[in-house]
């Protein structure tokens, strides 16, 4: 064999050489896996149906209305508390404000029997912080497990126009609107 046939030949196994060692450093096995993750956040909703609480005309001292209503948990979320806010405006007459005669009734129904579970006027309701109001009148209806998402409770609430026994002709073509507000919160957070 000649010198060059040698020489070609060395030249071609040490180019060979050369791509299988650097072909070799790139030679190996591998393999990816891809996680993700979602997060969303639930919702809280409380519905109370009707909206409108009360709407009466023709009151005289005496006179009661009971009226019936659902608090819905419409949301995703567990409802922990209730409460009410009480804004109302109302004329005087005299300096006497009606709702100082107007009292409510939160009531508690078993088995058709309305219990009392709270009363006060609309004047003392509307100067109550919430968080009384939900210790007198949300836990002992709603109870300590407060609203579970999808269910609802029934409220029922009388108002009585009180007849104090005296003159109240002062009283005559008085006037009052309501509005309550039900804020509702959700519990402690939990390990999911």
């Amino acid at each position: 064999m000649g010198i060059k046939k040698q020489l070609g030949m060395g030249v071609t196994t040490a180019v060979l050489g050369l791509t299988l060692i650097g072909g070799g450093t790139f030679a190996y096995f591998s393999d990816s896996e891809e996680t993700n993750a979602t997060f969303a956040a639930g919702t809280l909703d409380l519905t109370a149906e009707p909206t409108e609480v009360i709407n009466v005309d023709n009151m005289a001292p005496g006179d009661s209305m009971t009226r019936d209503f659902e608090l819905q948990n419409t949301g995703s979320l567990d409802i922990d508390t209730v409460t009410l806010e009480t804004d109302y405006e109302s004329s005087y007459v005299d300096g006497d404000d009606f709702g100082e005669h107007i009292e409510v009734e939160f009531l508690y129904n078993v088995n058709n029997l309305d219990e009392v579970i709270y009363q006060t006027t609309l004047a003392d309701l509307q100067d109550m912080s919430p968080e009384a109001i939900n210790e007198h009148i949300f836990y002992p209806a709603i109870g300590d497990d407060g609203l579970a998402a999808g269910e609802s409770h029934d409220f029922v609430v009388q108002f009585n126009f009180l007849d104090n026994g005296e003159d109240q002709n002062h009283l005559q073509d008085a006037w009052l609107d309501l509005e309550w507000t039900f804020i509702s919160t959700q519990g402690d957070g939990e390990e999911i």
